[in-house]
């Protein structure tokens, strides 16, 4: 483990004004860095969908500004070497970090922060997804591996600069290895690029307040946010455990679905999170490797959103949480498993907090939506002899709130944003024909869940597509009376003969020919609250704008109008809504749709795809039953 002295500095008074000042700083220092970062990098994951995450830590490395918590004790207990001034490190190894990327695509850049030779004053650091590292398949997200090694390159925690002098040889290593060295040089130098520029900008704060102040400021502001979390945890978090669990649909490899399950209470000042329940590691890519302290963050920032928006996220508040997830499960599976479709736990993740967090108080939650975070991509070479690769990411429906109505087709993720179609159809052989939302997708509630998205691709050139998705088989969830909303969809049309397939969820390798189109539809979100108190004016208004039909508008809100016209019939809605209540029963608190067992048994009639076997945790590790294992049993009990 790497040895870092912490600077001797003096606690001092800092005044509310000066707090504020460096507070918001900090908050801008960050979003500098996402701005140097966007101008400068070329892959459109980064540059357009903004696929990256910054932040800025205290000498002792907890993060004070930034979006997924801090890693740097996991890569300093990972690290054996010198931390000196000019140094810049680089890993893209989920297991050496603790799962703070959460797999190989993700290229991690850390910054020691130093005022002189001695003085280490903070930590600047950014990963970003790279749109290919190497591996068997374009975009080195093979849907049907089974370790690692099948992922492209796995860079270790190195100096990829010492002192300031830039590893050339180790750098062209890394990027032979890789179909876009030219993006990946150019991404992971942007990103080299924006820690120097939070560096800069801490040293540049240091000379204005004094070390005193400065790292002060940093120890109230954590400080604030702690005590902050401890009252949310105290109002917020039953003691009585609470358990949730969703389900992956399937690991690309036929097998499925695999439960992730959240015991939740509070102990004392303590909130509790326990993952035992969750089935172990796959054989195929969806393991998700959490770290804790992210999981401490997405905690955190759900409570806060909800509660209290002004709260400054920081990793001030870690030490209230405890998160237990055992080795061995889907969420902190055994090296070397396979990492690279780990986005579908990583949303079901989002979907399970809500609905642990939702179980003692769902009216102040929202429904299922996050589901996965889709990707498309598309490769092979021109007419004119020239590689082309798209790695695209997509979205689903935002589920329907307390407050509001779930956005339509628009990422769970705060800052990610979509390609546009005029950037596509420039830089890639592709037409966008169709790019709408899904009428009727997000479910049905007081506040209707988003609706997720078609997107009809042309493909111009012959090419090889690969598809990662979720929410196939079961479906987001809706919530205090809402309803669940529909699941997603990829249709690949032959144009030669007319053939219409429907592809799974998860798949590499479909060969494309000029003209063939591709379907790719997504989820919607969950609905919230009862759809018969919908006010029948927003269900017209709906109607109008595409997003709901006339009949689901007399279905699922009981709400009947003119066709034409759209004019209310404000009596035979009264007498429709009161049947439909009756008929329906008492509100659900959660509504998952169908029972697993009848979703499973009905999966080829209504997907047109076959339903998943039963997992069969056939993994060993060490001799032993990884299922056996977590249950605290051997193999022959």
């Amino acid at each position: 483990m790497a040895h870092v002295s912490m600077p001797k500095y003096n606690s001092v008074a800092i005044d509310p004004v000066t707090l504020d000042v460096i507070e918001n700083a900090l908050r801008n220092a960050r979003y500098e860095m996402d701005a140097v970062l966007f101008r400068t990098a070329m892959s459109p994951g980064i540059r357009e969908q903004h696929d990256e995450f910054p932040l800025i830590c205290h000498p002792d490395g907890r993060m004070v500004v930034g979006q997924f918590g801090s890693y740097v004790d996991s890569f300093l207990s990972n690290y054996e070497g010198t931390i000196e001034p000019g140094d810049v490190f680089l890993t893209s190894d989920p297991y050496k970090v603790a799962g703070a990327i959460s797999h190989a695509n993700d290229w991690l850049v850390l910054v020691p922060i130093f005022r002189d030779a001695e003085t280490l004053i903070g930590w600047s650091s950014m990963f970003g997804h790279m749109t290919d590292v190497g591996g068997k398949v374009p975009g080195s997200l093979p849907t049907d591996a089974t370790s690692i090694f099948e992922e492209g390159i796995v860079i270790p925690p190195f100096k990829l600069y010492r002192k300031g002098e830039l590893n050339s040889e180790a750098l062209n290593l890394i990027l032979n290895q890789v179909r876009l060295p030219i993006w990946n040089r150019s991404d992971l130098m942007a990103i080299v690029a924006a820690c120097r520029t939070a560096e800069k900008r801490i040293i540049e704060m240091c000379q204005r307040f004094t070390l005193d102040i400065y790292l002060s400021a940093l120890d109230l502001l954590l400080d604030r946010t702690y005590r902050a979390m401890v009252q949310l945890i105290q109002v917020h978090v039953p003691t009585e455990p609470q358990v949730f669990e969703d389900y992956i649909d399937d690991d690309g490899r036929g097998f499925g679905p695999y439960k992730i399950s959240c015991r939740m209470w509070r102990d004392g000042d303590k909130a509790i999170f326990d993952w035992s329940e969750t089935d172990p590691q796959s054989e195929g890519p969806i393991n998700f490797y959490l770290n804790e302290h992210m999981f401490k963050m997405f905690v955190g920032i759900y409570l806060i959103m909800v509660y209290d928006p002004q709260i400054l996220f920081n990793d001030g508040f870690y030490k209230v949480f405890d998160v237990r997830i055992p080795e061995g499960c889907l969420l902190k599976p055994r090296y070397p498993a396979a990492l690279s479709c780990r986005t579908h736990g990583l949303g079901r993740i989002f979907d399970v907090l809500a609905g642990s967090l939702g179980k003692s108080a769902p009216q102040y939650w929202p429904g299922a939506g996050f589901s996965s975070s889709p990707h498309l991509m598309y490769s092979g070479y021109d007419k004119n002899g020239e590689w082309y690769q798209l790695y695209q990411i997509g979205f689903g429906g935002v589920p329907g709130r307390p407050h509001a109505d779930g956005m339509d087709g628009h990422s769970m993720w705060p800052v990610f944003t979509n390609i546009p179609n005029e950037y596509l159809e420039s830089y890639f052989p592709l037409l966008i024909e169709k790019y709408e939302t899904v009428a009727d997708s997000g479910g049905a509630g007081k506040n209707r869940g988003g609706n997720g998205i078609d997107i009809q691709y042309k493909f111009l050139e012959p090419g090889d597509v690969s598809i990662h998705d979720d929410r196939w088989l079961t479906y987001p969830w809706g919530i205090v009376g809402g309803k669940p909303a529909h699941r997603g969809t990829k249709i690949l049309t032959r144009t030669a003969t007319g053939e219409k397939i429907i592809l799974p969820s998860k798949c590499d390798n479909v060969h494309v020919e000029v003209g063939d189109t591709l379907n790719y539809i997504t989820w919607g979100g969950g609905g919230w609250g009862d759809p018969f108190e919908r006010e029948p004016e927003r269900v017209i208004k709906d109607v109008k704008g595409g997003l709901v039909t006339l009949g689901a508008a007399e279905a699922d809100y009981g709400v009947i109008m003119d066709s034409e016209t759209f004019e209310l019939d404000a009596d035979a809605t009264a007498t429709k809504r009161a049947a439909l209540v009756e008929a329906r029963g008492p509100i659900k608190s959660f509504d998952f749709g169908p029972p697993l067992a009848e979703i499973l048994a009905n999966c080829k009639a209504e997907t047109g795809l076959e339903p998943p076997k039963p997992p069969q945790f056939a993994n060993r590790v060490g001799g032993f039953s990884l299922k056996a294992e977590l249950a605290g049993t051997s193999p022959d009990e």
